[in-house]
């Protein structure tokens, strides 16, 4: 069976890219890119633009009286599902343009599983009304407003919605053909449509997690013991990054959709570094 390309950054290995992988190709990071929606969330908030208990309402043409907040958006509390509506098979998120965000905004009280602020329930169709909202909030684009308040400052210059065609990892599939990335550039972006080299990534974990450039770690961020961390995963690649409360870090990027193995190397790795042992990836 075709090895995996694989590719590890942490503050206890040597960069390591396997079978393929590379460094300072861009990838797809699916779900990391919501803590970069968060971060930007913060930094709004830290300007005056808005407040992170401000109400959707207040942005975004939802019904009146959902209780729903920016903050509930970010901490996956404010009893949305996980997926917009009517989604495809095959490249799901290709159709979920602007009006189709529009359409359930005014719907919102028919989608809502609940009341706000009680048990989190991931949703990436929260995260897509968050960074609707603070597009709304800021009056530019969401990617303008990242590169600004977020990318530039910490630095980054490889991370984005619209890499370089010929700059692009993506997996393969049967007999080696290459998957078509999911599309992503629309509505869902600030959920999970950023790409990044794997070098960006690790400085984006370290940046933010260990050096807290910019602050205290946004509430996007989940939270396991002494862990921060977060993974994203679309049809052909997964990432898992993260960093313990001592400054120890991991980035593990994948090109293959199923997650559970990236997440498994990302811990041995960081066993490895908390016992000390040069144990194998």
């Amino acid at each position: 069976m075709p090895q995996v390309p694989l590719c590890i950054l942490s503050s206890s290995h040597a960069p390591q890219a396997s079978h393929g992988h590379d460094l300072d190709r861009f990838v797809q990071i699916g779900s990391l890119t919501k803590p970069l929606t968060g971060t930007l969330l913060v930094q709004l908030a830290s300007t005056g633009t808005l407040q992170l208990d401000d109400p959707l309402e207040q942005f975004l043409p939802a019904p009146a009286g959902t209780g729903i907040t920016l903050r509930h958006l970010a901490e996956h509390t404010a009893a949305l599902p996980r997926i917009p509506p009517h989604l495809r098979r095959t490249d799901p998120y290709a159709d979920f343009d602007a009006g189709a965000l529009d359409s359930v905004v005014r719907n919102l009280d028919s989608f809502t599983t609940g009341s706000p602020d009680r048990e989190a329930e991931y949703s990436n169709l929260g995260y897509a009304l968050l960074g609707a909202a603070l597009a709304s909030a800021a009056r530019a684009e969401y990617e303008e407003l990242l590169h600004e308040h977020v990318l530039a400052p910490l630095g980054l210059t490889a991370i984005t919605s619209n890499p370089p065609p010929g700059n692009q990892l993506a997996g393969r599939g049967f007999l080696g053909r290459r998957l078509r990335p999911w599309t992503m550039s629309g509505a869902i972006l600030p959920a999970g449509g950023l790409w990044a080299t794997p070098r960006d990534t690790a400085h984006l974990v370290t940046r933010l997690l260990v050096e807290r450039r910019l602050g205290e770690p946004a509430p996007s961020w989940q939270t396991t013991g002494r862990l921060r961390w977060h993974d994203g995963a679309t049809r052909g690649a997964s990432v898992f990054a993260g960093a313990m409360d001592d400054g120890t870090w991991v980035m593990v990027h994948r090109l293959s959709g199923h997650a559970l193995p990236t997440e498994e190397t990302a811990a041995r790795v960081l066993r490895d570094a908390v016992t000390g042992s040069a144990g194998e990836t």
